[in-house]
């Protein structure tokens, strides 16, 4: 018991790097500790150890697991690793336990922010009709809890709730008058409502009382380029923009608002603004890329995109060769590397090119994701695989595969859509387990799902399904229904739900069980590409401002003639696709 008194004292001198290695000492002569996993875990937390903080917590809840102190920290642990849905069940439970825990509401009502579920944020804090006036009990919260009406109203701020935001800031200040983000939120909404003047006037006090905060210049300088209306305006906001880091032009801070409401005109003028004031940035003509392919407009769209690659280092990773970039000439007797850049999805998007690529030249060589590389390996036009992060071999030039749609000059007319170019691997390791489940949908239409995305995508709170949407779709009959689904996830009230998961090692599990579908209904994941690319019937459900490859107002997509896209009507309404969706199941039986 030295290691444990030694940690704890090491603890309460406030020493958690020291104080967590005591803990893991003592831990591995004393594995069933429960108290000692449990604060382990709180300076693992601290010191933003996060995934081994989980772990820590949920060892010490499996062998003491209704302490409630543990419960509440591996909550915690959830919201610092962005992790909403899981977090909010975790608050819920507890809240299920001892619903008088108003910290723990507090939490849970975070996560709802976060979530976009201002119903049921209003309702976990009691919120009156009127928005941003609180029952009797929340009336004198402390001034931390100022923080989380203050985010409320940067939500609704987003959302164009501007009346209800000024209400929910007003809120905010009464309970901590210095609170920043509520005195920026206030800002914002008489800037949105073109009191430009008024608008300034806040920045600056913003400004002059922070003068460091990074947020507090931006908003200044969007103020600014908006008024536009006197030279000296003009140049003192171009001057600002000038000193300020490249980073204060990251996507949410100024055009992400217009771009997920798809106010276009806006977003559009936004970045007209600063292109006046800094001509030249990369970073603008990568933010415009994202409109004009949602709009259709490749040729422009593909050659703005290629300013991802000179954006700063601090918006987006760089990547330097010494070999020269290949632009579509003939490469014969050459090597030409093209290596993959962004998510899964994109690099079962871009592979498609790779036979266009090949009948230029010589040897092909793809650089990919490791867990992708047996299902790549089916495309035509790859000559040798290397996965990414491995020494790569000789070669004469280099291309990113994003690049390709510039090569090829794509356009609506032109776009390579002939599909299957993907299929399932004959190696893939689960193939018996799998083809063991799809026998049970033997006479059965057999329908795949994915409900919920990677949560560690920025967008993931919009596109992922709270399960209870998907209950209408039980109502279809001579259905088998099967689960795509990974993560730890609740599933979706559907009769004989078969969870393929825990057979899906790799992608070329993925393919194979994919292979076996004769429908694949999923939100905009990588399986999404993947079925698309294989040729399976795909429903795709999209969110009211979709990512830029599936374009606008149309229901099917040029990139995968085997999938049909249900677009919410409004933004969160998923309610109405599933409706659709099922009416269209319905009469096709």
């Amino acid at each position: 018991m030295k290691l444990l008194k030694k940690a704890q004292g090491l603890d309460r001198a406030q020493k958690p790097q020291e104080a967590a290695a005591a803990y893991r000492a003592f831990l591995a002569l004393a594995p069933k500790h429960g108290e000692g996993w449990a604060a382990f875990a709180a300076q693992l937390l601290e010191l933003g150890e996060l995934q081994e903080a989980q772990e820590a917590c949920q060892s010490a809840l499996a062998l003491e697991p209704h302490k409630i102190a543990t419960r509440i920290n591996l909550g915690c642990i959830l919201m610092r690793r962005d992790l909403w849905n899981d977090a909010a069940d975790q608050f819920r439970s507890i809240l299920a336990d001892d619903p008088r825990r108003m910290g723990v509401q507090l939490f849970l009502a975070e996560c709802l922010l976060h979530m976009r579920d201002f119903v049921g944020f209003q309702k976990v804090l009691a919120v009156t009709n009127r928005p941003g006036v609180m029952t009797g009990r929340y009336a004198a919260l402390q001034p931390h809890h100022a923080e989380l009406w203050a985010l409320y109203g940067s939500a609704l701020v987003e959302a164009q709730r501007f009346e209800e935001a000024e209400d929910v800031g007003s809120t905010a200040l009464l309970i901590d008058p210095l609170n920043f983000r509520a005195k920026a939120n206030l800002g914002s909404v008489r800037m949105a409502v073109g009191a430009l003047e008024e608008a300034e006037g806040l920045f600056r006090k913003l400004l002059a009382e922070h003068p460091r905060d990074e947020k507090a210049r931006l908003l200044l300088i969007t103020c600014l380029a908006r008024r536009g209306d006197s030279a000296n305006t003009i140049h003192e906001a171009a001057l600002a923009v000038q000193q300020a880091p490249a980073s204060f032009l990251v996507h949410k801070s100024v055009m992400g608002p217009y771009y997920s409401l798809g106010c276009w005109t806006e977003y559009r003028a936004e970045v007209e603004r600063f292109r006046k004031l800094a001509p030249g940035l990369a970073y603008l003509d990568y933010e415009e890329s994202f409109v004009d392919l949602l709009f259709g407009e490749m040729s422009l769209g593909w050659e703005r995109f290629e300013a991802r690659l000179k954006v700063p280092k601090e918006l987006r990773p760089h990547r330097t060769f010494e070999q020269p970039t290949w632009t579509g000439e003939s490469f014969a007797g050459k090597r030409l590397l093209v290596w993959a850049e962004q998510g899964l999805g994109d690099t079962f998007m871009f592979v498609r090119y790779l036979h266009l690529v090949k009948a230029l030249g010589g040897e092909v060589i793809l650089e990919a994701q490791p867990i992708l590389l047996d299902v790549v390996a089916t495309c035509r036009g790859v000559d040798w695989l290397v996965p990414a992060g491995t020494p790569l071999p000789a070669f004469d030039l280099q291309v990113s595969l994003m690049s390709l749609p510039r090569v090829f000059r794509t356009d609506l007319s032109n776009l390579p859509a002939e599909v299957p170019y993907l299929r399932a691997p004959g190696n893939a390791p689960r193939r018996a387990e799998i083809q063991e489940l799809l026998t049970r949908g033997e006479g059965s239409t057999r329908i795949g799902l994915v409900w919920a995305g990677n949560p560690s995508h920025a967008r993931d709170v919009e596109r992922s399904l709270p399960v209870a949407i998907l209950a209408p779709l039980a109502a279809l009959s001579s259905v088998a229904w099967y689960s795509f689904q990974l993560g730890q996830h609740e599933d979706p009230p559907l009769p004989g739900l078969i969870s393929l998961a825990p057979y899906l090692s790799d992608f070329s599990d993925t393919a194979y069980a994919l292979s076996g579908m004769d429908l694949l209904i999923t939100v905009d994941t990588s399986v999404a590409h993947l079925a698309g690319a294989m040729g399976i019937p795909t429903f795709l459900l999209l969110t009211h401002q979709p990512d830029y490859r599936w374009l606008l107002n149309r229901d099917d997509s040029p990139w995968y003639p085997t999938m049909h896209l249900y677009r919410q009507p409004v933004h969160g309404d998923w309610a109405s696709v599933i409706q659709k969706m099922v009416s269209d199941l319905t009469q096709d039986v």
